[in-house]
């Protein structure tokens, strides 16, 4: 087993997954990280790490990647659930057929790993997994119906699992982005933001950087926004 830490990140090819997948190698640990573009597996050679192309909608992808994890470094430290993007139309618009699609790509993502990694963490008896969700989980905007309403189905499972898998020291906890840089810029969203600008990549990365470190040890089943000040709810 490497004595070194081992994350693993989902949809890590670009974005805020990308970023985080950089940080958390500059911070020391090893980094694997799933792709279905293919910029993940490149990413991963980059930082000295382990790559997939594949989806995390699929279970036979993710658990590719989580086998050759513990077959190459015997370990899981951290997971970070990043998700790529679900349908979107007016509410009563979208089919039955998207809104499972919705579910699958902002939630089931993020439960599929978490099934793989938790028994490893528990023989570990240490470990963290930090999920990508979105500020607007607890103030739903109609411009992104399938992800509130599937990211406050994932703010529920994160309570359940933090409160089920506290005692074998396995925190989850969800960071709530607002308008990032790897979205596209308009004036419109920039002037809605109390700090008058995007939030970057890197600032989300920062936050999965603190959570997964011991200084957040004493953090699970939270929800922690990072979003220029533009939600409300407490």
């Amino acid at each position: 087993m490497s004595s070194k830490k081992v994350a693993i990140i989902t949809a890590g090819g670009s974005g805020m997954g990308a970023a985080a997948a950089r940080r958390l190698a500059a911070d020391g640990f090893n980094v694997a990280i799933l792709s279905s573009s293919g910029k993940g597996e490149a990413l991963a050679k980059e930082l000295g790490g382990i790559g997939v192309t594949g989806s995390n909608q699929s279970n036979d992808d993710v658990k590719k990647l989580v086998d050759a994890v513990v077959a190459k470094w015997g370990r899981v430290d951290v997971l970070v659930n990043s998700a790529g993007h679900g349908p979107r139309a007016p509410i009563l618009e979208i089919s039955d057929a998207d809104w499972m699609k919705g579910i699958d790509v902002y939630f089931l993502s993020a439960v599929r790993p978490t099934r793989l990694v938790t028994p490893i963490m528990q023989k570990q008896k240490d470990g963290v997994i930090i999920n990508i969700s979105t500020a607007w989980a607890f103030e739903p905007s109609a411009m992104f119906p399938t992800s509130a309403v599937a990211r406050a189905g994932l703010a529920a499972f994160t309570k359940v699992f933090a409160d089920t898998y506290a005692p074998d020291n396995i925190r989850m906890n969800n960071v709530l982005p607002g308008w990032i840089d790897s979205l596209p810029a308009t004036d419109e969203r920039r002037a809605s933001v109390p700090m008058k600008r995007y939030g970057t990549a890197e600032e989300i990365a920062g936050t999965i950087s603190f959570l997964a470190s011991p200084a957040a040890a004493y953090m699970t089943g939270q929800n922690i926004k990072v979003d220029g000040g533009i939600t409300r709810s407490v």
